[in-house]
């Protein structure tokens, strides 16, 4: 059986590996050919996963037409950014495949506020296709850490076969048929995890991450009801579990990016600089949008917005979170 992995950072290449040493055909397709070529040559994604060694015998490859050919397995892992991007150019490779295929992409479109799998069908048109999400940060997963993570799909068939590629002794998978609560809680969570990262930065403790996480969460559960996912799916993996991981992770790059943010970095200068994509940024901007659009109250996420693309202080930004109407829980 082969599967293919789209996106070269340090997801798609943890999950090639992983799937590789299960004993499948893997291809690994990333867009620019002196990527694939540093990564057929050491071994390692020094740029994205340093320290861990790949397996032999992956086909790294910039040609999506041999990364596709004869595939049963197209698993995304491009950043949100540029998700349609990179369908919409490699569409014709893809639908040459009958395979079906899992987004393993956290975010939301900013011009359309459209969830992965939603763009997704839009390019490709109608076919299987699965999410996977959850609390997995890539490092910990390719040293072998045990990890849980859900895979939603409205097809239960489908989401099994996915579980069942995937899953190992150390990588379980549960199966949740609530695509778009998985989706929004992998999305959303990125910008509570740069809330948590100023709050680290600012050199506050617990009772200021667990109000964040808590009143996050809230968050994230009540445009995630509106939009029509079920609120127990925010109390699983794909919500809590990925929410507490990625608020917590020292290789938390959302977490990370906060945290100099609340150091006095510049939020400009830091985007441009990160080596791997900030999904919580851009994220704030389309999550704010449909509060808007739906009359929901997303109070951190709009300070996290202000502290990123309006230049608010994040001390100014804590303390107008702090100072709001008094309400009940």
């Amino acid at each position: 059986m082969k599967v293919t992995v789209l996106g070269d950072g340090g997801w798609g290449t943890t999950l090639a590996a992983l799937l590789k040493n299960k004993g499948f055909d893997v291809s690994l397709w990333g867009a620019f050919k002196e990527n694939i070529l540093a990564l057929s040559r050491d071994k390692e994604n020094k740029k994205f996963l340093p320290g861990i060694m790949l397996p032999d015998n992956i086909d790294f490859t910039s040609d999506a037409y041999s990364a596709c050919d004869d595939t049963n397995l197209i698993v995304i892992a491009v950043p949100s950014r540029f998700f349609r991007e990179v369908l919409t150019r490699n569409r014709n490779a893809i639908k040459e495949s009958s395979g079906g295929l899992v987004s393993v992409t956290k975010g939301l479109e900013q011009k359309t506020f459209k969830r992965m799998s939603e763009v997704a069908l839009d390019v490709l048109g109608e076919r299987d296709i699965a999410v996977l999400s959850g609390p997995s940060i890539a490092p910990e997963v390719a040293r072998g850490i045990p990890t849980a993570v859900v895979v939603a799909s409205h097809d239960e068939v489908f989401a099994r076969r996915v579980r069942d590629i995937f899953r190992t002794e150390r990588f379980r998978i549960y199966t949740n048929s609530d695509v778009t609560g998985v989706e929004l809680g992998g999305a959303l969570k990125n910008i509570i995890a740069i809330a948590a990262g100023i709050s680290d930065g600012l050199g506050f403790g617990a009772n200021t991450k667990a109000a964040i996480l808590t009143r996050g969460l809230l968050e994230i559960s009540r445009l995630g009801i509106v939009l029509g996912a079920s609120r127990d799916t925010f109390m699983g993996l794909g919500g809590l579990g990925d929410l507490v991981t990625t608020c917590a992770s020292l290789e938390g790059r959302n977490r990370g990016f906060g945290e100099n943010l609340g150091k006095g970095g510049n939020p400009e200068e830091l985007l441009k600089k990160s080596v791997m994509e900030i999904e919580g940024a851009w994220t704030a901007k389309a999550t704010l949008e449909l509060g808007i659009k739906h009359k929901i109250d997303l109070p951190i996420t709009q300070e996290v917005y202000s502290v990123i693309f309006e230049n608010k202080s994040p001390l100014a930004a804590v303390n107008e979170l702090m100072t709001r109407e008094p309400k009940a829980e």
